[in-house]
């Protein structure tokens, strides 16, 4: 039985990711910080993992993540108060698919996109 799933993400320098997750979108560093090359964070039920890649370019880093919340409204805010940069094409709006989203680049490109269902 599959339960759960961390992705992994190219980083380029851990103190930097460390501390976007950490700073701006309020994840805590999970098990081991000091592995060299690799970094664990976590928020609720939620765990992302990065691989360092000290070679990435990210413009051309198309890493992708849905997250799906239950306060997209709250966590919205919480990120503007935090003065994280919304994709300009990522505003909080309700999608023709019932999912409500917005979307976040990280320091390195990767894309993480935030959503609820208004649908059920």
């Amino acid at each position: 039985m599959l339960h759960s799933i961390n992705p992994k993400l190219p980083m380029r320098n851990k103190a930097m990711t460390r501390a976007f997750y950490s700073e701006k979108l309020g994840f805590k560093v999970f098990g081991s910080a000091e592995y060299d090359g690799y970094l664990m964070m976590e928020k609720d039920l939620v765990q992302l993992h990065f691989f360092e890649f000290s070679n990435l370019n990210p413009a051309e880093n198309y890493g992708q993540v849905y997250i799906r919340t239950d306060d997209i409204e709250g966590l919205y805010q919480t990120l503007l108060d935090n003065k994280v940069g919304i994709h300009p094409n990522g505003k909080l709006q309700l999608k023709p698919w019932g999912q409500k989203e917005f979307a976040v680049l990280d320091p390195d490109n990767n894309l993480l996109t935030f959503g609820q269902s208004e649908v059920g």
